[in-house]
């Protein structure tokens, strides 16, 4: 089982994400958390897979309390899954910098809270596409040569989907195809770049001018 603890200032968003947790088969609440001193001392005493993390919290936010259970320094840390309203570039610079296994909005459903939970669980990291694609907005590395690492016409295809902010069943939406068939496409994305998750796969796209 996935073991989850759920910070967050808000009772109706914690009741919320654990019924989200619980309706896995695979997964279950271990714990909650009002405020981020609560947080950081059950993350400590639970040892979770992973604990979904608000940001703005009483007696200590979640920026501070993410610092104190992945930061740089921790000798073991805690996967931590920032979910919050608030998508500011300083917020998500410092969450990142300081551990953050992924990093949602509070809007961003159900799929993703779910697939953000499994990637870091994987060693994985998982950003809110549109997000994403803000970031990548500012790179401004000049375009490399033209090379496709040896993706298909499809995989350049779902690539350009990513790098765009879509999620998988977006994706497979978009393309008419299985939200399996885009999982195998970016597993093999993956493995041709070298890439260790969705966020990797578009930068490597904008770097590359794929997308506008």
């Amino acid at each position: 089982m996935i073991r989850v603890l759920i910070a967050d200032d808000q009772a109706m968003v914690r009741t919320g994400f654990g019924m989200i947790i619980g309706s896995q088969s695979d997964m279950t609440v271990v714990g909650e958390a009002a405020d981020g001193v609560a947080a950081v001392e059950l993350a400590r005493r639970l040892r979770p897979d992973v604990v979904l993390l608000d940001i703005r919290m009483p007696r200590l936010d979640g920026l501070e309390a993410l610092r104190l259970l992945a930061g740089p320094g921790v000798a073991d840390p805690i996967r931590v899954v920032v979910v919050t309203t608030f998508d500011l570039d300083e917020y998500v610079h410092t969450a990142l910098s300081n551990g953050a296994c992924g990093f949602l909005l509070k809007d961003s459903g159900p799929a993703l809270l779910i697939e953000a939970v499994r990637a870091a669980v994987s060693g994985d990291a998982l950003i809110s596409p549109s997000i994403t694609v803000r970031l990548l907005e500012h790179l401004s590395s000049p375009a490399p040569a033209h090379d496709d690492a040896g993706l298909s016409p499809r995989e350049l295809d779902v690539v350009k989907l990513v790098a765009r902010g879509l999620t998988n069943a977006e994706i497979a939406a978009q393309l008419f195809i299985a939200v399996g068939t885009v999982k195998t496409h970016l597993a093999s994305v993956q493995m041709k770049l070298k890439a260790r998750n969705r966020v990797e796969i578009a930068a490597w796209a904008w770097e590359r001018r794929l997308v506008s």
